[in-house]
């Protein structure tokens, strides 16, 4: 049977002091409201709606891989307006589960639970004891313990503000009775808005079951209205991951100083130093070393490679026991073998490099095709770019590169050459030439210094 899941996500979110929407705002480098569809649609049967207002075409369009049904709100009016648009999309049967685009930390095995107890006369609450419930909906039960109501805090009475049970907001309901429950929804309240918690007292005079279920962690259900709360979310996931992949088997030397934007894979025995950053998926295989501000993005790297500080690495594969470092940068494109050696600044694209093949330092290798056993001088420079189109340069294996060479491309450097320090190569050398590209030198005799001029 499909299950229906409503996301809120039409609030401007003005407290967040923003052009951009509220939900849009980005929590481990993702929107926020993509954390809840993700976590949305990993449950069984799910059909997502997505209820958008302020800046709708934008949330739409940052969504448009979960094709999730867009429902508009516009002139918004509370909760139960927002549910209440998305109504006819519902199901005829099954339920509705109502989730919201700013409580990004929702956890699936909390909205598990709620649908466990789902059936067609029970409706399920997610609520939470808090120790300041200021702001919060209080939660009203009967003297033997059932939920008859929810009240909102300025609508409520001394006594229900004495409540330290609350509303989180996220429910469960039965398509059947939830549809006329909508339909019944006034405004007459104090913000003079439709309350989507008006639709529990409805349920409770008609004898639904009401249930309520708590989450494991508060944060769980901790929404964002500005950027400190924003701020302190950020903080919880950054720890669960990093505690999840420490008990994987890595070593992190500051557990509160590694930022995960995305998904890190990591083997066993990997020792990460502080203040690197993991975006997109990266994998990293057993005993790799990665010293402090490194920048990770969408990379494999294989078993026993170190990595040194300050290096970037981005949509690349490095293989096992390679040497990158200090101050490198690896580009889209690039591939390195096994035991290959990237020094410091050295900055690689679209850049093959093959088993044992060493660029040491202050050299850019781009749109390369590099052999086994190379080694490149400092400052070498391929020059793939014409300033219109992009050329290849390939170098064969045991190719040796003097200091501050051009390699101009389309050109290649067969196996066993050798390319003297300062040459400009155009044209291909042959296995085992040596190839000179400088300009004649000469030398003045008397040659008198330039002197400081007096102003």
């Amino acid at each position: 049977m499909t299950q229906d899941i409503v996301i809120l996500a039409a609030g401007k979110g003005s407290r967040m002091k923003s052009t951009f929407s509220k939900v849009l705002h980005k929590l481990a480098g993702e929107a926020m409201v993509r954390h809840v569809l993700t976590t949305a649609s990993g449950l069984s049967n799910a059909q997502l709606h997505l209820v958008v207002g302020h800046q709708g075409e934008q949330v739409e369009q940052a969504c448009q891989d979960f094709s999730a049904n867009i429902v508009w709100q516009n002139n918004p009016q509370g909760t139960g307006d927002a549910l209440r648009r998305a109504a006819s999309s519902l199901s005829e049967n099954g339920s509705t589960l109502t989730l919201y685009g700013d409580v990004p930390l929702i956890q699936r095995s909390t909205l598990e639970r709620m649908l466990s107890l789902s059936n067609d006369n029970t409706l399920v609450l997610l609520t939470i004891k808090l120790d300041n419930p200021f702001g919060y909906g209080r939660i009203v039960r009967n003297e033997q313990g059932a939920v008859t109501a929810i009240v909102e805090q300025k609508d409520a009475n001394p006594e229900q503000l004495l409540i330290d049970e609350v509303n989180t907001g996220i429910l469960l309901a039965p398509n059947a009775k939830l549809k006329g429950w909508l339909d019944a929804l006034t405004n007459d309240n104090a913000q003079g808005e439709y309350y989507l918690t008006d639709i529990i007292a409805m349920a409770a005079e008609q004898g639904v079951e009401i249930v309520t279920v708590h989450p494991e962690q508060e944060w769980e259900v901790s929404g964002v209205n500005d950027r400190v709360q924003l701020a302190a979310l950020e903080r919880v996931w950054q720890q669960q991951q990093a505690e999840a992949i420490m008990r994987n088997g890595t070593t992190l030397m500051d557990p509160s100083r590694i930022d995960i934007r995305g998904e890190l894979i990591t083997g066993q025995d990997c020792i990460i130093d502080v203040n690197c950053v993991f975006e997109g998926k990266v994998t990293l295989g057993e005993n790799v070393e990665i010293g402090p501000n490194c920048v990770l993005k969408n990379c494999t790297v294989a078993d026993n490679t170190v990595i040194k500080a300050n290096t970037m690495i981005e949509d690349s594969t490095v293989g096992t026991s390679c040497d990158l470092g200090p101050f490198a940068r690896l580009r889209p494109g690039t591939v390195l073998a096994n035991k290959a050696k990237i020094g410091n600044f050295v900055e690689t694209k679209k850049a093959h490099i093959g088993e044992g093949s060493k660029v040491n330092h202050l050299s850019y290798v781009g749109d390369t095709q590099m052999g086994a056993g190379v080694n490149v001088g400092a400052g070498t420079i391929t020059c793939n770019y014409d300033g219109v189109n992009k050329f290849q340069t390939i170098i064969g294996d045991g190719v040796f590169v003097g200091s501050n060479s051009a390699l101009v491309a389309p050109v290649e450097i067969q196996a066993g050459a050798t390319i003297a320090a300062g040459s400009t190569i155009t044209k291909r050398v042959a296995e085992n030439q040596l190839a000179f590209g400088r300009a004649k030198q000469m030398n003045k005799d008397g040659w008198a210094r330039p002197t400081k001029q007096e102003k």
